[in-house]
């Protein structure tokens, strides 16, 4: 939904574990360093790596072997980086009208909605804000909205 990704909940590195060089993104969560070429990888593409290998594999098993907390995986799957597989037993619920998703926060009829509501919410601020600029108050129509002193 455009918002950002918070660096610290991903564990970015910064710093290239053999040489101490300045690791650059290249990527699906994958740093390499300008110095040495050693690659290093955030929680998402730990992550990433760990599900392309093991297909199927459960949040609990995901956070066994590679120590990135189930919490942080399904911030993932919210966030819409990540997508529960079809054939899987267990699924997320969407937070408005609790139908079984795959990723995010809500089912697309939903989502919808709630995009809706959002823009009909910026319009009527925004109509709050023009008002008082020219008609549109009681009382204004006609008058002078600034007057000179000592003319």
């Amino acid at each position: 939904m455009g918002r950002m990704i918070s660096e610290d909940l991903y564990h970015v590195p910064r710093t290239c574990k053999e040489c101490g060089g300045v690791l650059v993104f290249k990527g699906v969560g994958e740093y390499k360093c300008e110095d040495c070429g050693a690659k290093d990888y955030d929680d998402y593409g730990k992550v990433r790596q760990y599900i392309e290998e093991h297909k199927g594999a459960t949040a609990a098993q995901i956070e066994n072997a590679i120590g990135v907390p189930q919490r942080t995986i399904r911030q993932m799957l919210k966030d819409g980086r990540l997508e529960v597989s079809s054939d899987s037993r267990v699924f997320l619920q969407c937070e408005v009208c609790g139908k079984l998703i795959r990723y995010g926060q809500y089912c697309p009829e939903c989502e919808t909605a709630v995009h809706r509501n959002i823009e009909a919410e910026e319009r009527e601020r925004r109509k709050k804000d023009f008002q008082g600029l020219g008609k549109g108050q009681i009382g204004d129509e006609g008058q002078k909205r600034f007057v000179r002193n000592g003319s």
